[in-house]
């Protein structure tokens, strides 16, 4: 195997075309938040656009001038709106005035992104010769500090889609080489209003149906593993549409952590999960012996057409307790983790929209950007490449 093809997933390479195509986004932005080498990246857009017979429009010169206009325009626009999001929480009377300054300085050096002086001080109740003179002096060491500190922050729990804690925010200092203990990360964080979304309550979808006793449980709640591809994990949640439901099916690694594979349908029938397993067999074909997939007693997972596809891919079955949901924990808890972060946060109207987003969460937020305290404070992405490297220099 190439390490090319051990480090990218076929559905990582769509999603990241997906990200320069669909959102007209420049190949080096998106490169850069992937780790990607930009040639790489347009290659793989290059191949896309091959295969599906695209070509370059042809746009005269009133058009891009035209174009140019409208998104100048979207841009001011977006700055004030955002602005205005940034500035509910500084209008609040018991808020010190240094706070609205320091917003508005932070917008200020950000100008692609901020109104103008004029209006954020306007817009926070600010004279704005107050602001000057408060802008003008000198600024201390200390307090440089923590202004350039509070950016990085801001910068590592937007980057995170608004889900980092302080821990993970740390960490992620840490990674940017600017460690910061986790305490004044968090008073920092509390100063400038960033509060990670909150996970709703657990309710696990264990569901109960026949139990055969053929079925050990080999895992014994112990999600852990000494390489990849050794121990899996599976489960079946739910995602609301305004269309209808949509069903998603997960294998999780547990040495990486990582969603090797995955489904998504509009219903719950066996091909779900067994369309999650084929992928994950794909996606780790590096397995030395037999896999263990360890998953709950519902009846697509006892079902004998699953039961054949697993063994046809040399793997071995495992299952908890019926209606015992702590014998599935990590897959469970995958599952708030994509709830919380995610599917809780976003209004699905098609079901199709449901089914891109979540696919997109997975490989370019989840497997590779979101920092897990159990590997370290690395990403499942890095964890597994860290694996293969030292498995083929051995």
């Amino acid at each position: 195997m190439s390490s090319s093809r051990g480090k990218y997933s076929p559905e990582f390479r769509a999603e990241a075309v997906r990200e320069v195509i669909d959102k007209s986004r420049p190949v080096a932005d998106v490169a850069r938040d992937l780790g990607l080498v930009p040639q790489t990246l347009t290659n793989w857009v290059a191949a896309y656009r091959r295969s599906n017979g695209e070509g370059e429009e042809e746009l005269t010169v009133q058009d891009r001038a035209r174009i140019k206009e409208l998104e100048r325009r979207i841009r001011e626009l977006e700055a004030e709106n955002l602005f205005l999001g940034k500035s509910v929480r500084v209008l609040r009377e018991e808020v010190a005035l240094s706070t609205k300054l320091e917003l508005i300085q932070h917008e200020e050096r950000e100008p692609r992104q901020s109104a103008s002086i004029r209006e954020m001080c306007q817009i926070v109740g600010v004279n704005r010769s107050s602001y000057y003179e408060w802008r003008d002096r000198k600024t201390s060491a200390t307090a440089q500090w923590r202004t350039d500190i509070t950016k990085l922050i801001r910068k590592a729990f937007t980057d995170s889609d608004g889900t980092y804690g302080y821990r993970r925010v740390s960490a992620q200092l840490a990674r940017w080489g600017r460690p910061v203990a986790d305490e004044t990360v968090r008073r920092l964080m509390r100063a400038a209003g960033l509060e990670p979304c909150q996970p709703k309550p657990w309710r696990p979808t264990t569901t109960i149906p026949g139990d055969p006793a053929d079925i050990p449980d080999l895992v014994k709640r112990n999600f852990t593993a000494e390489q990849p591809g050794c121990k899996w994990v599976g489960d079946i949640t739910y995602i609301r549409t305004w269309e209808g439901w949509v069903y998603l099916a997960t294998v999780l690694d547990c040495y990486s952590k990582k969603v090797v594979g995955y489904a998504l349908a509009d219903h719950m029938r066996t091909e779900l999960v067994t369309e999650a397993l084929e992928m994950a067999a794909r996606n780790q074909p590096y397995r030395v012996s037999t896999t263990i997939f360890h998953s709950d007693r519902g009846s697509v997972y006892t079902s004998a057409e699953f039961g054949k596809t697993a063994k046809r891919l040399d793997i071995r079955q495992s299952m908890g307790r019926t209606g015992v949901c702590w014998d599935n924990a990590w897959a469970e808890s995958f599952n708030g983790t994509l709830k919380n972060e995610r599917c809780n946060r976003t209004q699905y109207p098609t079901k199709e929209k449901a089914t891109r987003d979540v696919a997109r969460y997975i490989e370019l937020q989840y497997n590779q950007k979101r920092l897990h305290s159990g590997l370290d404070y690395r990403t499942p992405n890095e964890a597994e490449q860290a694996w293969l490297t030292r498995d083929l220099a051995a």
